[in-house]
């Protein structure tokens, strides 16, 4: 559950809330009573530093590249094996 920070526009009183994200906001101050007790924007506890995490970063490290190369040679290989079959035909005929 997130905190919320909250303000009271009227006595100042600040205070942060353990809340659900579906919970209505609270709207009454607890210090003075009055109706002007609003969230406030913060800013996030923490920090993404670095160019960020890639699901690369995470696999194994000769499994993950196999299959790249293999598909990339797959269309070479069909054109490859095309170039012997007409010269056996050719010769045959």
């Amino acid at each position: 559950m997130p905190i919320y920070a909250y303000r009271c526009g009227t006595c100042g009183h600040a205070k942060d809330v353990l809340q659900k994200i579906s919970d209505a906001p609270l709207t009454v101050c607890p210090a003075c009573g009055a109706q002007a007790f609003a969230k406030q924007v913060t800013a996030a506890g923490f920090q993404l530093k670095g160019s960020g995490w890639y699901v690369t970063d995470f696999r194994g490290g000769a499994s993950s590249a196999a299959p790249a190369p293999a598909a990339q040679d797959a269309p070479k290989t069909e054109a490859a094996s095309a170039a012997p079959a007409s010269p056996a035909s050719s010769s045959d005929a």
